[in-house]
């Protein structure tokens, strides 16, 4: 690459490093503007579905870039369908944050990480953690010096959330109560069939975490499935809170942050360093962000049709919700990690 890429590269967000070639030690660059990063829902692979620049680069030469980026990305981990993109949305509306969404190059370093040292791991184990380091220098840079980059993972890259972390970063921890979680996932189509999906890496990550294999994915219910894969995204959380240093995380309950909004997007913005702004913050909940589905903005959604929605699913399949919950609880008694997980729930 020419030296003038170099410049543009380390000058701003402009260049996306988007996803790893593993075989052939290159990484692909997707180019967007500032106006693409706020519009796009998913930094992953439906960029590649729209017509944008893209072209092949080197590891070694981005690498080469990395002493002249800063490292100061914070984050947004989530255990899916808990309003992390519209808490993302509405965030990446104040001056002092720059939003990215579900960056591919993420949910890469989070595959990456459950081979990690085992025989097929194309990579050495001591390999991943300043290459992961590097990434983020990467995901860092922004289109204004005042700004600092806000990075929403994918759920299932919660793996990665205490190396992304680290020391010196900050990241909120997004979570719902079990029961709130499988009504949102049974209540949908799309998510449901995302449950069908990664019902069995969720219980191979969930087993890991435990270091156990106590369950069996034939013998789950959808339902079950649902409270499953609530508890394998908890407990990642709950692993990654625990390495990390007092005042990097902040944990949140999006029905709380429903129940009060204003407060709460102020609260958490400070927690950012954007600014203790309630005005900002209640011109932004009452705006129509608000009042649009966050993953596709072209479609209608409030928390007033989320709490219908949920409602209808909870009295249609009450038995099976009832059943999934007993089978958490069960869960707990067998696993130490499960249970501290259901008692932050409780206590929030």
């Amino acid at each position: 690459m020419s030296e003038t890429f170099g410049a543009a590269f380390i000058r701003d967000a402009r260049f996306l490093p988007h996803q790893i070639d593993i075989a052939n030690d290159r990484v692909l660059i997707v180019q967007l503007d500032a106006a693409d990063y706020h519009s796009a829902s998913f930094l992953d692979q439906r960029l590649l579905q729209q017509q944008r620049p893209l072209e092949w680069v080197p590891w070694a030469t981005l690498e080469a870039l990395g002493p002249e980026l800063r490292s100061d990305a914070q984050f947004i981990f989530h255990i899916g369908h808990v309003g992390s993109t519209l808490i993302s949305r509405l965030l990446g509306e104040y001056d002092a944050l720059f939003a990215l969404r579900e960056p591919q190059l993420l949910r890469s370093f989070a595959d990456l990480k459950l081979i990690s040292g085992k025989p097929e791991s194309p990579w050495r184990p001591d390999l991943l953690p300043p290459r992961l380091a590097m990434a983020i220098r990467w995901l860092s840079r922004t289109f204004a010096p005042e700004e600092r980059a806000l990075i929403k993972a994918t759920s299932f890259a919660s793996e990665i959330a205490a190396d992304a972390v680290g020391d010196g970063r900050q990241s909120l921890f997004l979570h719902v109560s079990p029961e709130r979680y499988i009504q949102t996932i049974l209540a949908g189509e799309n998510s449901r069939r995302e449950l069908a999906m990664l019902s069995g890496s969720r219980l191979n990550r969930l087993h890991d975490a435990i270091g156990a294999r106590r369950w069996n994915l034939w013998k789950m219910p959808e339902a079950v499935r649902a409270a499953m894969s609530w508890a394998c995204e908890m407990t990642a959380l709950e692993r990654a809170a625990a390495t990390l240093p007092d005042g990097s995380v902040l944990w949140f309950d999006f029905d709380s942050f429903l129940a009060e909004p204003s407060a709460s997007l102020a609260g958490i913005a400070a927690f950012f360093g954007a600014g203790n702004h309630p005005q900002l913050a209640s011109k932004l909940v009452g705006g129509p962000i608000m009042q649009h589905y966050s993953k596709a903005p072209e479609h209608g959604y409030s928390p007033q049709l989320r709490d219908q929605l949920l409602a209808q699913t909870s009295s249609q399949r009450s038995g099976d919700i009832a059943a999934a919950l007993r089978w958490l609880d069960d869960a707990a008694g067998e696993s130490e990690l499960i249970a501290q997980a259901l008692d932050r729930q409780r206590r929030h």
